[in-house]
């Protein structure tokens, strides 16, 4: 019997008013109030730190692999970065906890049944074939074009097809980065197990809602300068391979938009990272390369 009482106030209250006069419904506006935008995650002084140490280890990694010369130990170099993705995490967390805001809120919802996971390991294995795809695409247009603008011809008779010698330096870095040996292989898969999760986090997590609360809600604004801020943070690639990554950024974005959390994506770069590292090392032990 209540629960009747209840309906039936209910359905007064949602009745429309009738005009005394003639008991015809009278109109009622509904005002709508527009959802208020969404709000940083962090003090805007936090986050100007944090791009700002972005931007100057480009810059420093640019400078100590750039070289053709250049030499170092590959462990001590894996020990390094994997410390320096720790600090810029702990940074985050910082100033997610300068706001009160969990650290599990960059990372979106996602459930841990099986069921869920297999999804997200199956959308990140479709997503990964598709962005190659996507960039490989890009890449060619671009060595087409600029061949085009330079007047250079990209076959030449007799001669094996050859990357330009820009192209020739950055796979030269890449190469003399990946793992040579056991230790270094095992080192390798933690480092790209903690960059994937890291890099993640920071660029599809925090600043992509930094940058979407200061634009107030524009989720375009949010996916370019966030993406473009991954691409930035290859310094040691080359201008070329920045944009490409400013690109594959973006993809990421939008995988973390369609699985509405960041799962996929770990899971994606995680597994870009430790194929691209291998296959070079295997190129690279049989003189591929």
């Amino acid at each position: 019997m209540p629960r009747r009482m209840d309906f039936q106030n209910a359905s007064l209250r949602n009745a429309p008013l009738q005009n005394p006069a003639d008991g015809t419904p009278e109109k009622t506006s509904i005002e709508i109030k527009p959802s208020p935008p969404p709000a940083a995650v962090a003090p805007v002084w936090h986050t100007v730190v944090l791009i700002v140490g972005i931007l100057a280890l480009s810059v420093q990694s640019a400078s100590q692999f750039g070289g053709k010369q250049a030499q170092f130990n590959r462990l001590s170099t894996y020990a390094v970065t994997a410390s320096t993705e720790l600090l810029m995490l702990g940074w985050v967390y910082f100033g997610l906890r300068l706001r009160r805001i969990p650290f599990g809120s960059l990372l979106g919802s996602f459930s841990s049944r099986l069921q869920s996971i297999a999804i997200d390991l199956g959308v990140a294995m479709v997503f990964w074939i598709g962005a190659l795809m996507v960039l490989g695409t890009i890449g060619l247009f671009w060595t087409i074009v600029e061949a085009a603008i330079r007047h250079r011809s990209l076959i030449h008779p007799g001669q094996p097809l050859s990357p330009d010698p820009s192209q020739q330096q950055v796979l030269h870095t890449l190469s003399q980065l990946a793992p040579a040996n056991g230790y270094e292989i095992a080192a390798w898969v933690l480092l790209c197990i903690i960059a994937g999760f890291v890099e993640e986090v920071i660029f599809r997590g925090y600043l992509y809602r930094q940058f979407l609360a200061w634009s107030r809600g524009a989720v375009v604004a949010g996916v370019v300068f966030s993406s473009v801020l991954f691409g930035a943070a290859h310094g040691y690639q080359g201008a070329r391979n920045m944009v490409l990554l400013s690109i594959f950024g973006a993809l990421f974005s939008l995988l973390a938009l369609f699985r509405r959390s960041l799962r996929a994506g770990i899971i994606a770069h995680c597994w870009h990272d430790l194929f691209a590292g291998l296959t070079l090392a295997f190129l690279k032990a049989f003189h591929f390369i």
